[in-house]
């Protein structure tokens, strides 16, 4: 047990030194913690770690597309669910097709075998490229389409997988049977995850204790995924589902503190679980190479290299034609929503990373069929798996940025945020004036002294005058003075506040308190901080 607890204490450390190292190199982390995990897989003396499929299908999964779905708009999730379920239910079904046909003819898998290997690398993972698109300021709606097709395709992928399985298992397969069970699914699970949000929603607010309703958060995900998957769906629809109620509904019946306390948790706790994984993905190299000794490294590199190219192929191939085909054929879609530039098209097709989620599925392949027999071509399956979640991490990851620098992508991604910065401060604006005409209504309702609706005018004045007029350089620059002078004044009182403390002259608990005001009011400076955009 100790020993467990000191190698996991070593990943944490590997993980932040890791953080530390890409944040330098300006390297998407996931790639990095693969890559790391590689190398300390061979290390003399390291111990083999295997990734349990049941811990990424079963334990990780479930609160990592959960507090995605939470984080999505599910008013931009729903402007543009037909890009997300072409891309999320056509392109990966598209997708496992190809590769079972390619490696059919070419290598000679049976075509339920060939399905199976499809439906693993099918769906792409959304972790590492969308933390590479964010920090390079791409426009928002080709975010939103990635993101949204990362928490759906992976919901196809697993129903695929499960109907190719059986196919092997049993050598029976009825595409009409499987299709309309495909549907009832799919309808199934939104309107249990959609009852999972709204079971969740009002438990919370009778709990009235942040503690309380972090802890029922975190049941959330795994009470929405875990109930249909046991009974034979794949638990992601109604996550995400149930994360998207959430998103919607949650805002006004959360509390302050339970938000506050909420964010910090979940942040936390995604971070090291998606950290934690792409390292012990990297770990499942050493197993895999000792296995590979049984095989012809041949097959192994052509199987690898033909699936890899498939899928990345295969994205191109339905991307193009599913953007501009629709639009071509109907006016009405043309008129509703333009035809989009072929640069947002094109990075949208290479943005095709495949994950843990594909080795996850390939881990939870059954070692021997029913009749006793080994399962059809396991281990090739696994190889595969691996080398293409890596062929494309490293690869794609890697040129990702020079690719949307190429495309200009980044400018137009720029001019957004700033128009987006400025609706903002509109908005801020505008909540404070209705503040203010509801202060007046108060006053003329109920009997205040001149003292407290002075106190609470002014206060209202001071956060107004803390907003700049505009992003204008000249106009932004008072504003933005402004707050790194407040960020001293602040930094003053807490020197003070500690210095009363090591007097005696306060306790720790009045030390605490004060201290938390403070931490809040800088921690507002840097919510509402607009930092000059460059053009």
């Amino acid at each position: 047990m100790e020993a467990k607890f000191q190698i996991f204490l070593t990943l944490l450390g590997v993980l932040a030194g890791t953080a530390l190292v890409a944040r330098r190199t300006d390297i998407a982390p996931a790639i990095l913690l693969l890559l790391v995990g590689v190398v300390l897989a061979f290390v003399p003396g390291m111990p083999s770690l295997e990734l349990p499929p049941e811990l990424v299908l079963l334990v990780v999964l479930p609160p990592l597309i959960y507090s995605a779905s939470v984080a999505m708009s599910w008013r931009e999730f729903k402007a543009n669910l037909r890009p997300i379920i072409l891309l999320s239910v056509g392109c990966v079904i598209f997708t496992a097709f190809l590769v079972a046909a390619a490696t059919h003819y070419l290598i000679g898998l049976p075509w339920s075998t060939g399905f199976l290997l499809g439906a693993i690398v099918a769906p792409p993972d959304v972790v590492a490229p969308l933390a590479i698109a964010r920090k390079l300021g791409m426009p928002r709606r080709i975010l939103v389409i990635l993101e949204g097709e990362g928490l759906a395709n992976d919901a196809t992928a697993l129903i695929l997988y499960r109907f190719a399985l059986a196919a092997i298992t049993t050598g029976l397969f009825s595409l009409p049977k499987a299709t309309g069970t495909f549907f009832v699914i799919v309808a199934g699970e939104i309107a249990f995850g959609t009852a999972v949000g709204w079971l969740s929603l009002r438990a919370r607010r009778r709990a009235r204790d942040p503690q309380v309703e972090i802890t029922l958060s975190l049941i959330t995900p795994y009470l929405a995924y875990w109930i249909p998957e046991h009974f034979g769906g794949s638990g992601v629809i109604a996550t995400v589902a149930c994360g998207l109620y959430m998103s919607w509904n949650g805002p006004l019946l959360i509390s302050a503190a339970t938000r506050l306390q909420g964010i910090f948790f979940w942040d936390l706790i995604i971070y090291l679980i998606e950290g934690l994984l792409f390292l012990l993905t990297g770990f499942q190299m050493r197993s895999l190479y000792e296995k590979s000794k049984s095989f012809p490294l041949d097959d192994i590199l052509t199987a690898t290299v033909l699936v890899a190219v498939i899928v990345i192929v295969a994205r191109f191939l339905w991307v193009f034609p599913g953007t501009y085909l629709p639009r071509w054929l109907s006016r009405q879609l043309r008129d509703r929503d333009p035809l989009p530039s072929w640069r947002a098209v094109f990075v949208v097709a290479f943005t095709g990373v495949r994950g843990a989620v594909s080795l996850a599925a390939a881990l939870a392949l059954p070692l021997t069929l029913p009749s006793g027999e080994a399962f059809p071509y396991r281990d090739l399956i696994l190889f595969v798996a691996f080398g293409v979640i890596f062929v494309t991490l490293v690869g794609l990851g890697l040129t990702l940025p020079p690719v949307v620098r190429w495309l200009g992508l980044a400018r137009d991604g720029r001019s957004e945020h700033v128009a987006e910065h400025e609706q903002e401060i509109a908005a801020r604006r505008e909540a404070l004036n209705a503040a203010l005409k509801s202060l007046d209504a108060i006053t003329d309702d109920r009997e205040l002294s001149d003292e407290v609706v002075k106190l609470l005018r002014s206060r209202h004045e001071i956060r107004i005058n803390q907003l700049p007029d505009s992003l204008d350089p000249d106009k932004h620059d008072t504003s933005a003075t402004g707050t790194e002078l407040t960020r001293e004044l602040i930094s003053s009182e807490r020197k003070f506040i500690h210095m009363l403390l090591r007097d005696g002259k306060i306790t720790d608990e009045t030390r605490r308190r004060i201290e938390r005001d403070l931490d809040l009011e800088e921690a507002s400076l840097s919510n509402r901080e607009y930092r000059r955009i460059p053009l």
